[in-house]
């Protein structure tokens, strides 16, 4: 029998990035072994990448979005890990930046485009419903689709953010759905019907909200799947326990969130 891989996973922290507790716990629960490492700590011992196989930048507010959202942090990354970064993501390893860390990708260059403040100038926090797309699970010409979205259709999670909008020049745009790099957009569905609210929360072009590099190993996004990794996280959880407890059907555990770094521990299993 072929001996189970447990991947390990770089969580990023420092500078006020706040939710890598969160993180590694969502990618320990999913079967992986996750160590929060601050950025000083990677500059200063930069070997320590080719341990991992996974590395996280998770979300918050660095450096206090001063000069913008995560440019301060990934302006960091780029004058001190530049080829370090190069040679982790040559390797066939994964990255995910969420919200925050979506923000410090896209300024470092590891993904394209750019997040910008939301279409009502002020910071948003409530749920949303994601539609995977086409590219999102199936890459073209033959590619297998982004392993962070395996077996995915639909997925409701939280955002927090006050630049969350995406931004990308025609070229950029028709390059992203050219490749097959937009791994799922906002969408109407439950969420919104249960809080009355737009499916775009933040007037993102084309409703992206996220997008893919690397061949789809690299995904960047504005949602939290770390805060929706327990059914309970939901935010008409009482509702739904009681439908399914009157239907005679078992509460689940696990919310959507999880799925996510499920698939990424399972890429190293295959």
């Amino acid at each position: 029998m072929k001996k189970k891989t447990i991947p390990r996973v770089i969580v990023l922290s420092g500078y006020g990035l706040n939710c890598e507790e969160e993180t590694k716990f969502a990618f320990e629960l999913a079967g992986a072994k996750a160590d929060i490492v601050h950025l000083n700590d990677l500059i200063a011992k930069p070997k320590m990448l080719a341990r991992y196989q996974i590395m996280a930048v998770p979300g918050g507010f660095s450096y206090g979005d001063d000069t913008g959202s995560g440019k301060a942090f990934a302006n960091k990354m780029k004058n001190h890990l530049s080829k370090e970064l190069a040679a982790f993501v040559a390797r066939d390893t994964l990255v995910i930046g969420i919200c925050n860390g979506f923000q410090i990708l896209t300024n470092a260059g590891l993904l394209p485009g750019a997040l910008v403040y939301n279409k009502q100038a002020r910071y948003i926090d409530r749920f949303v419903d994601l539609k995977v797309e086409k590219g999102g699970a199936n890459l073209p010409a033959g590619k297998a689709g982004s392993p962070w979205l395996v077996g995915i259709k639909n997925l409701s999670l939280p955002i927090a953010h006050g630049e969350g909008k995406f931004y990308a020049d025609a070229k950029t745009l028709a390059a992203l759905k050219k490749g097959s790099l937009i791994p799922f957009v906002y969408t109407r569905g439950e969420m919104c019907e249960y809080q009355h609210m737009d499916a775009n929360p933040n007037g993102a072009l084309g409703n992206i909200a996220g997008v893919l590099g690397g061949e789809g190993r690299i995904l960047g996004m504005m949602p939290h799947p770390e805060r929706a990794v327990f059914f309970h996280h939901l935010p008409n959880f009482p509702y739904l326990k009681e439908k399914y407890l009157r239907a005679g059907k078992t509460v689940p555990k696990y919310g959507p969130g999880l799925q996510i770094f499920k698939n990424a521990v399972q890429y190293f299993s295959r």
